[in-house]
């Protein structure tokens, strides 16, 4: 993503933070909302990529990590970062059922990848390799940056816009418009991510497939991960789902209504997509026939 939309992008959420700012608290408020939207910029460049992590509840897998499972993952990301001329990203696990990924940091030298226990359960190898080399795109493209700020502005965005509820100006329209913050704030948040998120998408599968190798990998694994993603509850995506767009594929499950505003094209799409790219790469389909129908046990399992 280049630096002009980059900047055009937090422009934008933290022009919607004064926005409720001023409903709420008029001039008064919109400065204060001004203010701590500079801060929060100036702290998300530095911080978010950590914060992110800790609410995930993503722990590090060191060079001294005792499972076989994980030492393998993460040296098979190493392995994907430098075949991509990259720094190996600090790579992190999070224990949930549900397969998913994300990518965080503020550019390539300090970034992380993240992994659920899920996917390696769920995934092959060479699945799992498709989906890192997709994070690794996004770090390659600096991404991530926009993607972790947005999502620090977007989850206070929807904190101001509750309070709006019970500190409202109600010389301003009192609990009504109160209300219609409380409503449209957090959509207008949703769609700045989506504009992010759905092209963003895109072209980070295309650079994962040339950096994985095989876009039948991916394809397979954005496939396995839509419907795992389906069947199991994220626990810590849903308590933070200004976050969701961060992930290769939506992990919320609609628990409070979240799935209103989609932050990822479709999967059918991007899998389309992706064979059409392993047609012009002349891409083998996996040597034990299609690699979807490969067990779900997991590459180490």
């Amino acid at each position: 993503m280049g630096t002009a939309k980059t900047f055009i992008l937090l422009a934008a959420m933290t022009a919607l933070f004064m926005a409720v700012g001023y409903l709420v608290g008029g001039a008064v408020g919109m400065a204060i909302a001004f203010g701590i939207a500079l801060v929060m910029n100036i702290f998300s460049y530095w911080n978010a990529d950590k914060i992110v992590l800790r609410m995930q509840g993503a722990r590090h897998i060191t060079e001294d990590e005792p499972s076989p499972v994980l030492r393998t993952f993460a040296n098979d990301t190493r392995a994907l970062a430098e075949h991509a001329g990259m720094p190996a990203p600090k790579i992190y696990i999070i224990d949930t059922p549900q397969p998913n990924a994300f990518a965080t940091g503020r550019n390539p030298q300090n970034a992380a990848v993240a992994a659920t226990t899920g996917l390696l359960n769920m995934l092959t190898r060479e699945e799992v390799s498709g989906v890192m080399a997709h994070e690794l795109a996004h770090v390659k493209h600096r991404d991530t940056l926009t993607m972790t700020v947005t999502a620090t502005i977007a989850g206070a965005i929807g904190m101001l816009a509750n309070f709006a509820l019970f500190f409202g100006n109600r010389e301003r329209g009192g609990i009504i418009t109160s209300i219609a913050i409380m409503i449209f704030a957090p959509m207008a948040a949703a769609l700045v991510q989506m504009a992010i998120s759905r092209s963003r998408e895109y072209e980070a599968d295309r650079l994962g497939a040339e950096i994985c190798g095989n876009p039948q990998w991916l394809a397979s694994a954005l496939q396995k991960i839509d419907r795992g993603a389906r069947a199991a509850v994220n626990q810590r995506a849903e308590a933070n789902p200004a976050m969701a767009h961060m992930y290769i594929i939506n992990p919320l499950n609609g628990l409070k209504g979240d799935n209103l505003f989609s932050t990822h094209p479709s999967t059918a799409n991007r899998v389309e997509a992706l064979r059409k790219l392993a047609a012009e790469m002349k891409a083998p389909m996996d040597d034990s026939a299609n690699v979807a129908n490969q067990r779900a046990a997991g590459p180490w399992g």
